[in-house]
């Protein structure tokens, strides 16, 4: 094992039993076994789901546009065969499984048209297919098994053949399988909800951004009609990832680039609200962030800057009668390129650097030392939000991601903030990873993403483990994934962070480990092969999966104990007390 891991697996195990002020213990996280497809930075590994009956293990594979079957007999992993996709479309995005069914979304080669989800038995037989949305980018069963959602991201491209920018409805299709042999089909979209009501909820929309280049698009592009479609709230909405409630009533709808969560009613198969997220203040204590890429240090500081959340993935639970959202705050942005008379043309860009902006004098005094590339300069924000009085100067800055996770309670009125993790995670890597601090997934560098979104939480799980409740959260650019007890939504804690990557390796020859978690997996002690609880992680950088065990360290009653446990954690690793462990052993 890299020595830099375990470093980190020591820290993290001491840090966890020493800052939980409730733990009754920590937990000891370990790779158990990787199947590595081979493939570099080609999403050869994205998402997977488990089949306990087979002891299988199903993994997207875009690159190859196949699903990978892992056997996972005693926990460890080997190919046993594939199932080829290419006559459902260009690439699969998402993948699930309910009582031996698995639904594969497979988006279209031509992205805005509408996409497939073809089901297999888990053997890869194949069972029957339907058409649902525009680029589905994720499918998730419903606990009772009735119901497969789909979130249709239904993002717009330019369309060479039309020389015009098609612009599909986002939506999310709602798959009936009372019948798995003929499963039905219905749409929810938003075009019930108009733009006034949408921006009364804060909701964030491309319209006013997207009639300006229309009204321009002569001029600048010489076409006459940019747009396909016409240009409608409904067409901004942008549907990423979905989890439901325990009673498969509602579900929960990530509308990333929008900032904001869609509530599904799935008793009328509608949506009845869409609530917008708002913003975390980074000036604020305990809320700072690394801005730039070009400071060659760690700089996590109050700025004057907004943090829209934008989380990827989410995950629901209760507590006392009390539903929780719990959300990866990742970020995205919005482009729009194309080939257009055989050059490439940027038709529209949301994100600028601030030190390419206009700064009101009045909000930003300081503007001329504020846009200097080793302070706020190199920051990548919104341009649609900001200049509210429409003067053409910015008097707000908007970051894309909230580099956290939150917890919301739900509410009638919507969603209520209980708790954000604020500056943590950034916290966490520096002090673990000072070397390779906001490193991106496809090198082993320094500081390269402090100007963009910072490490990227996009993955999270939410599971119940030995009395207690737990958020897994993967980090999509430095890689590995964090761990908090979350039992009480208000005051939840850190306890582990983990990441199987080699600095020191080559990520293009494989020799970096794990790079790129996209997927995260959770298997309980009772369908698991080893009767261990596992998570699973998917790297879509480097192709690879890996399988962690998790395990109770209880709780030592003095400072021997507090040696003891640590010691044998690292003897668990290596079999003999590692180089770091033997430095603060008795």
């Amino acid at each position: 094992m890299p020595k830099i891991i375990q470093s980190t697996l020591y820290s993290t195990l001491l840090l966890g039993i020493l800052t939980s002020p409730a733990a009754a213990f920590s937990l000891n996280i370990k790779p158990i076994s990787t199947f590595s497809t081979g493939i570099f930075d080609d999403g050869a590994a994205e998402i997977s789901t488990f089949d306990p009956l087979s002891q299988r293990l199903f993994v997207t594979n875009a690159s190859s546009n196949q699903v990978d079957v892992l056997d996972f007999v005693g926990g460890n992993l080997s190919l046993s065969t594939t199932i080829p996709l290419a006559s459902f479309g260009a690439t699969p995005t998402s993948i699930a499984s309910s009582n031996g069914l698995l639904a594969v979304s497979v988006a279209n080669e031509v992205g805005t048209d509408p996409g497939t989800v073809a089901f297999f038995d888990t053997n890869g037989n194949f069972k029957t297919s339907v058409t649902v949305g525009a680029l589905p980018d994720a499918v998730t069963f419903t606990p009772n098994g009735r119901k497969l959602l789909v979130a249709n991201e239904g993002e717009p491209a330019f369309s060479e053949t039309l020389g015009q920018i098609v612009n599909p409805k986002g939506s999310v299709s709602i798959i009936d399988l009372l019948d798995p042999k003929h499963p039905t089909v219905k749409t929810a979209d938003f075009s019930s909800f108009s733009k006034q009501d949408l921006e009364n909820q804060g909701v964030q929309l491309f319209v006013d951004a997207f009639e300006k280049i229309e009204a321009s698009s002569q001029e600048e592009f010489g076409i006459e009609d940019l747009f396909e479609s016409p240009i409608t709230p409904d067409r901004d909405i942008e549907p990423e990832n979905i989890t439901v409630s325990h009673d498969s009533k509602t579900a929960w709808v990530a509308l990333q680039e929008n900032n904001a969560i869609g509530v599904l009613n799935l008793e009328t198969n509608e949506f009845s609200k869409v609530v917008g997220l708002g913003v975390k203040d980074h000036s604020e204590p305990n809320n700072g962030l690394d801005t730039s890429d070009r400071d060659d240090a760690i700089n996590i500081e109050n700025r004057p800057v907004f943090g829209l959340f934008q989380p990827d993935q989410l995950d629901v639970y209760t507590v006392d009668g009390i539903t929780y959202l719990v959300s990866a705050n990742e970020g995205d942005f919005l482009r729009i390129e194309g080939d257009l008379d055989g050059e490439e043309e940027t038709f529209f860009e949301e994100d600028e650097r601030i030190n390419d902006l206009v700064l009101d004098p009045t909000a930003f005094p300081d503007a001329i030392a504020l846009q200097e590339d080793d302070v706020l300069g190199r920051l990548q924000v919104s341009t649609i939000n900001g200049d509210p009085d429409g003067d053409g100067d910015f008097d707000q800055l908007f970051a894309f991601g909230g580099r956290s996770f939150s917890i919301w309670e739900v509410t009638q009125d919507g969603l209520e903030l209980v708790f954000d993790s604020g500056d943590a995670f950034e916290q966490i890597t520096a002090d673990l990873f000072p070397d390779f601090f906001n490193a991106e997934g496809e090198e082993n560098n320094f500081d390269t993403r402090s100007d963009n979104r910072g490490p990227e939480p996009q993955g999270i799980r939410v599971v119940e483990l030995f009395g207690r409740t737990f958020a897994f959260i993967g980090f999509e650019q430095i890689g590995g994934f964090i761990v908090y007890d979350v039992t009480d939504p208000e005051n939840p804690f850190f306890v582990n962070y983990i990441n199987n990557r080699d600095f020191l390796g080559d990520p293009e020859a494989g020799t970096a480990g794990d790079l790129g978690p996209e997927g995260l997996l959770f298997i309980s002690a009772e369908d698991s092969p080893n009767d261990t609880p596992m998570l699973v992680l998917n790297n879509e950088v480097s192709g690879t999966t890996t399988v962690y065990s998790i395990e109770q360290v209880p709780e030592p009653s003095s400072l021997l104990g507090l040696l003891q446990v640590i010691a044998l954690g690292c003897i668990a690793w290596k079999g003999k007390l590692s180089t770091t462990c033997k430095e603060t052993s008795l």
